[in-house]
């Protein structure tokens, strides 16, 4: 590895989420490595925007606005991250221990990866210790998407220097922006990746793309949409493929004896934060 830790930005989006924010926010906070946190709150009747500031520091950037939905407010966000390296914690979610950013850090000191991402544990919306799906990943290749297969958006972190030079989030796919991101990223533009093989995120189920059956066939159609808009021509059965993979992440789930926060916590002795 070469050269200091990139300094590093997380941008949350937030829209009526009091229940749910402050567990994200201190979840940033304890890491060991300082942070730009990004808050882009959608003009939310409730106590959201108060609570965010509660833990904005003096280099952290919150706005509450009305918005065109989450991916225009993540948009936002990277228009005014100065972080080398950029995460996106949804108000829902948050980071399993203190060093996740210190991890991500790690491997992105070395000049020679553009991106990473890890693994990823859904659990219940009223019980965080009770999983619902373990989305275990693999290293990349470059046959995966053809099979279905997309890494844990919400674990990705890549540098700041991929949104300035690829683009961010496309407005038109609906729920599947960010597939259509990471499609973009890995198969178009075949950015330098790797597999990072611990659960950087944990995720209370209930997501915008799986809400309903009419929200699943909105989202097939933009993936398949994603693939022609990026010159990419898949076979007919990805979205098949894509549904298929996601089986073992729910089966798997039934090996686990204990909790998350009993399986992925590093075992050695916690640092002093790395200023």
């Amino acid at each position: 590895m070469n050269g200091a830790f990139p300094k590093i930005s997380i941008i949350t989006v937030a829209l009526n989420s009091a229940s749910t924010i402050e567990d994200c926010l201190e979840s940033v906070k304890k890491q060991l490595l300082p942070v730009q946190q990004i808050i882009i709150d959608g003009n939310s009747t409730d106590n959201t925007f108060a609570l965010a500031k509660k833990y904005a520091g003096p280099e952290d950037k919150l706005i509450s606005e009305p918005d065109d939905g989450m991916y225009h407010a993540l948009n936002k966000g990277l228009a005014i991250a100065r972080g080398d390296i950029i995460g996106v914690l949804n108000a829902d979610d948050f980071y399993p221990h203190n060093r996740v950013l210190s991890i991500v850090a790690e491997q992105l000191r070395n000049p020679e990866v553009d991106a990473c991402y890890g693994d990823l544990v859904c659990v219940s919306r009223n019980d965080r210790t009770k999983i619902k799906r373990h989305w275990v990943s693999c290293p990349y290749n470059d046959k995966l998407f053809l099979r279905g297969w997309m890494p844990p958006h919400p674990t990705f972190f890549c540098r700041r220097s991929l949104y300035e030079k690829y683009g961010g989030f496309r407005l038109d796919m609906g729920t599947a922006a960010d597939y259509e991101l990471l499609l973009r990223f890995f198969v178009r533009h075949n950015i330098r990746t790797c597999y990072i093989p611990h659960i950087l995120v944990v995720m209370r189920v209930g997501g915008m793309s799986n809400a309903s059956i009419k929200n699943r066939l909105a989202a097939a159609s933009f993936i398949k949409k994603s693939w022609h808009i990026n010159g990419i021509h898949p076979k007919p059965w990805i979205s098949a493929a894509k549904s298929i993979s996601r089986i073992p992440q729910f089966l798997v789930r039934s090996f686990f004896n204990k909790p998350w926060l009993d399986q992925d916590w590093p075992r050695k002795e916690q640092p002093d934060r790395i200023t």
